[in-house]
């Protein structure tokens, strides 16, 4: 996956990965299998809302993620975020319409943590920039099995949300590493995915 790389659409601020990772408690069960496909450089989200484990396996992934020149953002909970030394933290779309908390304002604010939220649409593209935020996921571009029976963007309403942000914005939903070119070409700053990581893992 190295040749997934290469910045060659949108402008990236310089500390952003192209490529990013988002673990899942039910799709990727052996998420330090799935690090290590990963091309150095790229960036791990680390979701795992369910698991009883959530800080223990959030402490080994971050520093499997120092150790493989991996970005290591943990979604949802600043304070897990702290603890275990991360580059920064994700939010879910609901989580961004409340905006940071105060704690997570001035953590990220004294250490220049990454701040990446989800959009599901142009509102949370809004959202996104109205909070700082580094970078939008917007999903599901594609039909995605992490929510069946959701309506996908579809690549051209994507690409316009994309080209009109004031904010990046990373294709997420559905995202395979042959989209990565069309993905780049239309707009987006990079791509996030599950299964593209997962089905390098025998």
């Amino acid at each position: 996956m190295g040749s997934l790389l290469p910045n060659s659409g949108r402008k990236l601020k310089p500390h952003l990965p192209v490529v990013w990772f988002l673990t899942d408690t039910a799709r990727t069960p052996d998420a330090a299998a799935a690090l290590k496909t990963l091309p150095r450089g790229a960036g791990v989200i680390f979701r795992h809302y369910e698991s009883p484990d959530r800080r223990a396996l959030a402490r080994d992934l971050a520093l499997l993620c120092r150790a493989r020149g991996l970005l290591f953002l943990v979604a949802g909970d600043w304070r897990l975020a702290v603890a275990v030394g991360a580059d920064g933290i994700h939010l879910p779309e609901h989580a961004a319409k409340r905006g940071l908390s105060s704690g997570a304002r001035i953590w990220r604010r004294q250490r220049g943590g990454i701040l990446t939220v989800a959009a599901h649409g142009a509102p949370g593209v809004s959202h996104a920039y109205a909070l700082g935020a580094d970078a939008a996921l917007l999903s599901p571009v594609f039909p995605t099995r992490s929510h069946p029976g959701q309506t996908a963007l579809g690549p051209t309403r994507a690409a316009g949300l994309a080209r009109s942000a004031r904010v990046d914005v990373l294709a997420l939903g559905g995202v395979t590493p042959m989209h990565v070119t069309q993905m780049r070409a239309a707009g987006f700053a990079g791509i996030a995915g599950i299964d593209f990581a997962m089905k390098n893992v025998a």
